[in-house]
């Protein structure tokens, strides 16, 4: 991992926190210390990077304290819509380059676009698609490849779209 995926990472997590309200402190814990393993420092992040199990509940300030520190909300969304298109957005995008399974990318895709979304009607093709693969039996392999194949068309189809209105 390099200091620049690193701080990615961090700043996916931040985006996280503000989509779904709760990550883990364990994921904060151990972004927290690869980043500093790669020679990512600040004083809050060594902190965090180091607390026991006991500390955990500390977790969650020091990950704020970190953002802050580090400057990583610079560019990224401030509401929690925001936040959960550009966490879909990003999961469509790794579909689209092969970075993530399409059926496990479709599933963060579905987990952020529940009936009432602003974005749901819009990515309903992925979602479809995450339906038919789990209609899809363990010994059917070419049929698990086309629910796949139609994930990442759907993808390439929403990535294409303008950004959906919001409601």
């Amino acid at each position: 991992m390099s200091e620049d995926e690193a701080l990615d990472r961090l700043r996916v997590l931040a985006v996280e926190r503000l989509a779904y309200e709760f990550v883990g402190s364990d994921r904060l814990i151990r972004a927290a210390l690869d980043a500093l393993l790669v020679g990512v420092d600040s004083p809050s992040l060594a902190r965090l990077a180091g607390l026991t199990r006991r500390e955990e509940p500390e977790a969650s300030g020091l990950f704020e304290s970190v953002v802050d520190e580090l400057a990583l909300r610079d560019g990224l969304p401030t509401d929690q819509g925001d936040a959960a298109w550009w966490i879909v957005r990003r999961a469509l995008v790794q579909i689209v380059d092969g970075t993530v399974d399409p059926v496990e990318g479709a599933d963060r895709v579905w987990d952020l676009a529940r009936p009432g979304h602003w974005f749901d009607r819009t990515v309903s093709p992925v979602v479809q698609g995450l339906i038919t693969a789990y209609d899809v039996n363990d010994d059917e392999p070419a049929r698990l490849e086309a629910a796949r194949e139609e994930i990442r068309a759907a993808a390439r189809t929403v990535l294409a779209l303008p950004e959906p209105p919001k409601a």
